[in-house]
């Protein structure tokens, strides 16, 4: 019994520590966006979205054929998971004679071994769900940075339209960072699964890879370059940066 009771401690430590990792590389995106990846791409894709507007006839194709790579990154992240997710199905409906030696330590009741298959379970559904948010954002900016803006609002304005065509490059920059995030999103959920899918093994393997998936996630997360760089500089590019990030 004082095994099982590995799993009413090491389990909930090692989801609080992610949970507390992610709540504060969220509250680092907010309040110093330069210092993070999730920052630093959010303001590139921004210029990315105005440099391909301004000749939309000249930088059409191109646009579109990177708004296409990205909803096939979806696309095949969406596939897995649902494929993941029969995968689960079928071994939580499957024989239970021989699930005990599975496990190096913790709870080896049946009821425990349902609910760490439909943690998983849950886990590649959320994931799913995530990357086809992210294909629907990315089919609406396909069809948004096309539209000719510029040519549009010189002829109904008289050229004077520049404060709308800003207003129109936001909203379609808007829409390519939300199927960014929704994309990250639906990657972190896999990233979440490791751990889960190692819970089937004992609660030690789980608390171990969150550990490990932390750390791990502290060096792909953060710019450690961009650290490097002067505090002048940095002050200086910050408050555009933090506007921008609210804007999306």
């Amino acid at each position: 019994m004082k095994r099982e009771y590995l799993d009413y401690t090491l389990v909930p430590l090692g989801l609080a520590l992610m949970v507390f990792y992610h709540l504060w590389l969220l509250y680092r995106i907010i309040h110093r966006p330069s210092s993070t990846v999730v920052g630093l791409n959010a303001f590139n894709r921004r210029l990315w979205v105005q440099a391909m507007m301004e000749d939309s006839s000249k930088n059409g194709v191109l646009a579109v054929q990177t708004l296409r790579n990205n909803i096939m990154a979806s696309t095949l992240l969406a596939s897995t998971a649902i494929m993941l997710c029969s995968l689960i199905a079928v071994l939580m409906t499957s024989a239970t004679g021989e699930r005990s030696v599975w496990f190096v330590f913790g709870d080896k009741s049946d009821r425990a071994f349902s609910l760490k298959f439909f943690a998983i379970l849950v886990c590649f559904l959320v994931a799913f769900l995530l990357n086809v948010q992210s294909i629907r954002y990315y089919s609406h900016a396909s069809i948004l940075i096309n539209v000719p803006f510029k040519q549009l609002m010189a002829v109904s304005s008289g050229g004077r339209g520049n404060g709308s065509l800003m207003i129109n490059q936001d909203y379609v920059a808007a829409t390519v960072n939300r199927g960014s995030y929704f994309w990250s999103l639906g990657l972190r959920a896999f990233y979440f699964s490791s751990p889960l899918f190692l819970w089937i093994f004992g609660p030690i393997p789980m608390f171990i890879t969150c550990c490990v998936l932390v750390c791990s996630l502290y060096f792909l997360d953060l710019t450690f370059d961009s650290m490097k760089c002067s505090v002048g500089a940095a002050d200086a590019e910050e408050p555009e940066i933090r506007s921008l990030a609210q804007n999306v």
